[in-house]
């Protein structure tokens, strides 16, 4: 009988294939902003993402697999079928503490590199810099410990948790989420979003 967290892996992963191959196939899901993926989203995990974020799904931190979809649901999930609203951003906290938890455990190193891409992306997502460093040292080392084929793949990940830290450590947060949150942009703020690459 397959784990009750499968349909969400399957779905955000694909069944197989190398890293490329699964970021090659998910890589619109992943990033990419369509109503239909967000729709989608909403009518597969929407009972679930609320149970999550209500502080329910615990038992599923006894496995790295279940521990993986979890993190999903309060950090991907919302994301997409919260779009643009403040509840898109509820359940950071509890995957922060999550992933945090995990990782001691090293329930990690238990997963796919892939899969650990959307481990540490929790800690890029977070208004704090010092969590912002341990996401661009974890994928540092992520990086380095992958085959030559892959390096570009995973060296993008890691650009990108660069760039999310460049922004902790010149605002403290991330401006583009000051509009959807209800919070003033500073005039740098401002002359920032107004460049192209400013949102992520």
């Amino acid at each position: 009988m397959p784990a009750p967290w499968q349909p969400l892996l399957d779905w955000w992963f694909g069944s197989s294939g190398s890293a490329r191959e699964v970021a090659a196939q998910k890589g619109k899901l992943w990033f990419g902003k369509r109503d239909s993926q967000d729709l989608d989203a909403r009518k597969r995990f929407g009972d679930w993402t609320g149970q999550a974020l209500a502080g329910g799904l615990t038992e599923w931190m006894q496995h790295p697999e279940g521990w993986l979809a979890l993190v999903l649901l309060l950090d991907q999930i919302p994301r997409m079928i919260f779009r643009d609203s403040p509840k898109s951003f509820a359940g950071d906290l509890r995957a922060q503490a999550l992933v945090a938890q995990g990782i001691a455990a090293d329930f990690d190193w238990q997963l796919r590199p892939i899969e650990r891409v959307f481990i540490y992306l929790v800690f890029e997502h977070c208004e704090n810099l010092a969590v912002q460093n341990e996401a661009v040292s974890r994928y540092i080392d992520l990086v380095a410990q992958q085959p030559e084929s892959d390096r570009t793949l995973f060296n993008d990940f890691l650009n990108y948790a660069e760039k999310h830290q460049q922004v902790i450590a010149r605002f403290g947060r991330f401006p583009h989420r000051n509009a959807v949150l209800g919070r003033e942009s500073t005039a740098e703020e401002l002359a920032f979003l107004s460049k192209p690459g400013s949102r992520f």
